[in-house]
Parts: structure tokens; C-alpha cells; sequence
């Protein structure tokens, strides 16, 4: 099953009513999991004021694709793997999935400062749409979460990172993986930035 607008955006309730802050929210998702991590997708900066222009390459892996191998890792510690969900945030274009702006229209949800639209499938599918060739893969989604909430990638607009909360052996498993730059976090104290 490929990637298709959900129009039954309570699958998003959890992410909507959470408690936390809106900036913690759409960097580590909601609150509750046994541990956090980020994904560097560039390394943290070395310097106060450094801008993302400074680091030069880092990796043969896009950013999409980065995300793409943490939820392949991600996808054992879940129970519904045959059900996904991928917040896809409003900034990027919308045709780059192959939807018009009224096929997605039913599918919005918002949060302060940032308004979505909610795909659902399989991780299969997530796999596929992460490996396209036709351009897709360069924009990366906001959220993304299994049926049964055992964890959250979240990956907002400005960080260099993807926040990720989920059981520690999860996190275990992203930081053992040599294609990843994973580091543990706490989503209650200040990350680093580019500026």
C-alpha cells in the first residue's frame, strides 16, 4: 500500500492535544516515550554563530533518505507495521506526491505556527516513497508515526536534526547503525543550532 491522504485526522489527535510545548512538539514529537534521540542529519554546529553553509559534505545519504534507513530500524519496535502515518508539512509542494491541493484539503490538521496534511499506508509504502526517483525524496516529512504510537520521528523545518521518541532499545538499535548519527536528547533542555 502506497502513502494516501488520511481524512480521518484523529489519527493525529495524539500529536494535536499533547501537552507540550509547540516547539518541542515538532521536534521530538509527543511526550511519554522512555528515550529521545536526534538524528544529525548534518553534524551539530562547532561554533557559536555558525551557519548550516559552514559544514561542508557530510554523508552519501540525503537527508530523506537518513530518515528513511531510521524508519526502516524503527519499524521492528512496532506492532502495526502494515500502518503508518506521515504528517506531511504544508510548506513543502504539494504535487511532489502526485496530489493536488483538493485531494489533500480534507487531510490538514494544524498546530501553532505549522499546518499538515496526513498521510497514511504501510511502512513498505513509506520505503517507497523514500526511494523514488522523480524528486520526491528531497523533502522530508514532518512527522512520522505507527498506528500504535511505540514512537515518533519528528523532523520540523528548521533544525539539522530529526527528533525521535521511542522505547530504549529503539534508540539502541538507531545508534548502533553505522549509516546514522544518532545521539541521545532530552527535549526539555536547549539543542543546538545553526543560525
Amino acid at each position: 500500500m502506497t502513502l494516501a491522504p488520511c481524512t480521518d485526522r484523529s489519527a493525529a489527535d495524539w500529536i494535536t492535544t499533547s501537552a507540550s510545548p509547540w516547539d518541542r512538539l515538532v521536534t521530538f514529537g509527543p511526550e511519554g516515550f522512555e528515550a529521545y534521540a536526534r538524528l544529525r542529519v548534518i553534524p551539530d554546529p562547532e561554533a557559536e554563530g555558525q551557519q548550516e553553509g559552514d559544514v561542508g559534505p557530510v554523508g552519501p545519504l540525503s537527508e530523506v533518505e537518513q530518515v528513511r534507513v531510521a524508519v526502516g530500524l524503527l519499524t521492528a519496535h512496532t506492532r502495526t507495521p502494515e500502518h503508518a502515518y506521515v504528517a506531511w508539512w504544508d510548506g513543502w509542494p504539494r504535487t511532489v506526491e502526485g496530489f493536488t491541493p483538493d485531494d489533500l484539503e480534507g487531510s490538514r490538521f494544524d498546530l501553532p505556527h505549522r499546518t499538515y496534511y496526513l498521510l497514511e499506508g504501510s511502512f513498505a509504502g513509506f520505503d517507497a516513497w523514500a526511494t523514488r526517483a522523480d524528486g520526491a525524496s528531497q523533502f522530508r516529512p514532518a512527522f512520522v508515526w505507527p498506528a500504535d504510537h511505540a514512537w515518533c520521528l519528528a523532523f520540523d523545518v528548521d533544525p539539522h536534526w530529526a527528533g525521535i521518541g521511542a522505547a530504549a532499545g529503539a534508540i539502541d538499535d538507531l545508534r548502533a547503525d553505522p549509516r546514522l548519527d544518532v545521539v541521545l536528547a532530552d527535549p526539555g533542555e536547549k539543542q543546538p543550532a545553526y543560525y
